[in-house]
Formats: structure tokens, C-alpha cells, sequence
């Protein structure tokens, strides 16, 4: 019987004539031939871990093995970096749940924390008796995402005018929620600001690498203000 040749081989079959075409069936598979491509597997994979982490982290909350006051800023940090990262990859992913049903993932507990957005002492505080303490922890914690993911856009390289907008719009929002923050708090001056030199540019303009270490300097500022403010409130209204 003779010995079958490569064009005799079904496509499904591994084919063990492609060694003598050259073909090195040990060499590495590359998941990326550019950068971009690099950027958007590099994005998944923080995805991906960032999920994972927040579904122990959740569970760890609910068995009381971290206090709330462990818990509230970690969560926190988690959701701003959940919201950057799916912008990032706004192009490649249709959302959360295709991407874990994709991937296999099975993390209840971290897609409701995504999709309610805030950690679950903001929350459970909201849905008491205590309705004005609720929105204003509501209102802070947003605050805190944004100022967060402001931040970490801008550490990331993203300079892109249509991906900076949107993200100090949903700030100025917040800020202007937040009671008892009074009208010339300097943080919102300085998004304004921003907001301005942004409209003033087109939606695929960058803002250049000076003016990216400019604002990250002046939200970093405003972000440490913020906190500042907030814990003088805090000492007030308990003395």
C-alpha cells in the first residue's frame, strides 16, 4: 500500500508533511503580529484578572474574612479599573457577559458589583432607612471612581480627546452631586478647565505628552482635595 502524500491528507487531520515544508510545528504561536494587537491581549488579560479578583474579593466581604474598611476603597479601585479597561477594548468585546461566557468565566458576584458600580457598603447604605447618607456616600464613591479612572487613562498613555471627554464629564457630574461641596472647590475648576482645552479640539485629536502630565498632576491634586475635604466633614459632624 503506498504511503499517502500531503495533498492526499484532509484538512482536519494533522498533517505531518508540513515539517518538510518548512513549517516548524514546535515554534511558538504568536498571538499578536503589531503592537495594537499586543495592547488589546494585554487588555484582556487584565480583564480577565480584574473579574477574578473582585469575585474573591466579594466573597471574602460577605464571609466577613475583610472589614468594610478594607473592602470600600479596593472595590472601589477595582470598578474604575474595570470601566477603563472594557473602554479600552470597546472595539474588540461586546460586553461583559459574551466575554466571560467566551472564556469560561463564572464570577456572579463580580458582574452584579460591575453593573451596580459602586462597593457594597455605598450600596447596602443607600438601600436603608438613611436615604440622604446613602445618595451622598453614593455620590462620593462615584466621585472617587472617576477621579480614579481619569487617572489611570492618562497613566495608560490615552491621550485621545473622544476617550478623555467623557471620562472628565462623568466627573464634573459627580462632583457637582456630591453635598456640601461648595462651588469654588478648586477640583472643579480644574476639570472645567480641561473640559474647555477638550472641546476646543477634534475627537481624534491627542493632547499632547506636557498636557497629559499637566492634568494628571492637577487630578491627582484635586483627588487628594477631595479626600481632604471629606475627612474634615467627617470630623466636623462627629464633634
Amino acid at each position: 500500500m503506498e504511503s499517502p502524500n500531503s495533498s492526499q491528507v484532509p484538512q482536519y487531520a494533522p498533517n505531518y508533511f508540513t515539517k518538510s515544508q518548512g513549517i516548524n510545528l514546535d515554534e511558538e504561536v504568536k498571538l499578536f503580529t503589531n503592537n495594537k494587537e499586543r495592547d488589546k491581549y494585554d487588555n484582556m488579560a487584565d480583564l480577565y484578572s480584574i473579574i477574578v479578583l473582585m469575585e474573591h474579593m466579594e466573597k471574602a466581604f460577605i464571609r466577613d474574612s475583610i472589614t468594610a474598611e478594607e473592602y470600600t476603597p479596593q472595590c472601589a479601585n477595582l470598578i474604575a479599573k474595570y470601566k477603563t479597561t472594557m473602554n479600552f477594548l470597546s472595539d474588540s468585546i461586546v460586553d461583559l457577559e459574551t466575554f466571560m461566557n467566551d472564556y469560561k468565566l463564572s464570577c456572579p458576584a463580580a458582574v452584579n458589583r460591575f453593573k451596580i458600580g459602586v462597593p457594597a457598603t455605598y450600596e447596602h447604605a443607600i438601600g436603608d432607612h438613611k436615604n440622604d447618607v446613602g445618595k451622598s456616600a453614593k455620590y462620593i464613591a462615584e466621585t472617587v471612581l472617576h477621579f480614579i479612572t481619569v487617572m489611570d487613562t492618562l497613566r495608560l498613555n490615552r491621550y485621545a480627546v473622544d476617550e478623555l471627554h467623557p471620562i472628565l464629564a462623568d466627573l464634573i457630574q459627580s462632583l457637582n452631586n456630591v453635598p456640601g461641596l461648595t462651588a469654588d472647590f478648586e477640583g472643579k475648576q480644574k476639570v472645567r478647565q480641561w473640559l474647555i482645552t477638550l472641546h476646543s479640539m477634534k475627537a481624534s485629536d491627542e493632547i499632547t505628552e506636557e498636557q497629559a502630565r499637566q492634568m494628571l498632576f492637577e487630578m491627582d491634586q484635586s483627588h487628594s482635595e477631595f479626600h481632604r475635604l471629606l475627612s474634615g466633614e467627617h470630623k466636623d459632624t462627629s464633634s
